[in-house]
């Protein structure tokens, strides 16, 4: 015959089990890793290919301001 189980020794088995099998909301590591060295990646890209502009841009606006008179 089985014996009896407390609530809390319940608990201690489920959380045991559940351990066990794996969390499954825990997510896939090494593929978010592969995500943010992509990522990254491209970001360097697009900085590489992008960053004149954005520097001719900048440059720009900022000479267009023109500062109090005095």
């Amino acid at each position: 015959m089985a014996e009896a189980l407390t609530p809390s020794a319940l608990m201690v088995r489920i959380q045991a089990r559940v351990l066990a099998a794996g969390d499954p909301e825990r997510g896939d590591v090494p593929g978010w890793v592969l995500i943010t060295l992509m990522t990254a990646g491209l970001v360097t890209v697009l900085w590489g290919v992008a960053g004149p502009k954005l520097q001719g841009i900048l440059n720009g606006a900022l000479d267009s301001v023109k500062g109090p008179t005095g």
